[in-house]
């Protein structure tokens, strides 16, 4: 496990990062997410050791990362760092070579890894006559060539195409499988709902949330459901304690009392918010009872929030 902890740096009297804890599991997609400036490439370089922190500590598997730790990982800068002219299998040879592999294990590496993502056809071609999309893929082989401890990835999915993403995705969760820590930010929100484990979103140098994608979605749900019925639904507008905010016919879209889906009481929680928190349940409980009374019910669940929404909510 990677993990990162109060880990603070300044750039002259501008603070970049601020106290940023959180941790990367092993055999887990971590996405990293905020707005441009928000501390992500500052983070991912103090992980490789560019850049020192001014505080806190980079560990794996409880052990302060030393640069023949660092030297196994595989890093992917946002911006381009191949050499334009080397043809596309010459240069990750080398790179692998540049990691201690023998020549014939750096070549077999390069010549699956290229395969995997497409880009057989164009292993003796220049990196400079390559699209963008094909540099995106060389760059992640280069990457991944000498079978890295920890993947730590600047933006892989930036100028994909939908197939490209799908083949990227493919060969990272693979990579992912084997056990190895994969942190990856993305600005494509939904490039990183669909295929990490796990999400840390970070704004102005702190980290806002962090969790599983599933957890997330469920801390900050809103206490809204919906219900699709085989008959009309227009009765959900009578129930006490509801606010249908969508009506469809036989569909439906309502709100309970903040605080319903998922949100039990906690720890120190006053007996006014668990007494709402109960009140929300019991409302949409007795919406799913009135529902099975007047006839089959096809759908009736909680309405989670996207990826985006709870950036938006947690950023602001």
């Amino acid at each position: 496990m990677l993990e990162i902890e109060n880990v603070s740096r300044s750039f002259g009297k501008n603070r970049v990062l601020d106290g940023v804890s959180f941790t990367v599991g092993d055999g887990r997609m971590t996405g990293f997410v905020g707005g441009n400036g928000a501390g992500k490439t500052t983070t991912m370089r103090i992980i490789l050791g560019v850049l020192a922190s001014d505080t806190g500590t980079v560990t794996l598997d409880g052990t302060r990362l030393t640069p023949a730790d660092r030297a196994l990982f595989g890093y992917m800068p946002e911006e381009r760092g191949l050499y334009p002219k080397m043809k596309v299998a010459e240069q990750i040879v080398y790179l692998g070579r540049l990691h201690g592999m023998s020549a014939s294990a750096a070549k077999a590496s390069t010549d699956d890894l290229l395969e995997r993502l497409g880009l057989g056809e164009r292993a003796n071609a220049t990196v400079e006559s390559l699209s963008l999309g094909n540099q995106q893929r060389a760059q992640i082989a280069a990457a991944l060539v000498h079978d890295p401890s920890v993947l730590v990835l600047d933006e892989p999915f930036s100028g994909l195409d939908p197939m490209a993403v799908e083949t990227v995705q493919t060969v990272l969760t693979e990579h992912a499988a084997t056990g190895v820590p994969v942190l990856f930010s993305s600005h494509q929100l939904d490039i990183v709902e669909r295929i990490c484990d796990d999400l840390v979103v970070i704004a102005g140098g702190t980290i806002r949330a962090q969790g599983s994608r599933e957890e997330l979605r469920e801390q900050h749900s809103e206490a809204r459901y919906e219900i699709d019925l085989a008959h009309d639904a227009g009765w959900v507008r009578e129930m006490p304690g509801v606010r249908v905010v969508e009506l469809d016919g036989d569909y439906a879209v309502f709100e309970v009392d903040r605080g319903a889906p998922g949100e039990s009481s906690q720890p120190g929680q006053s007996s006014q918010q668990g007494q709402s928190s109960q009140q929300g349940q019991d409302a949409a409980q007795a919406v799913l009872r009135r529902a099975l009374e007047t006839g089959p019910v096809r759908r009736f669940a909680p309405v989670l929030p996207t990826l985006s929404q709870i950036f938006k909510e947690v950023v602001r």
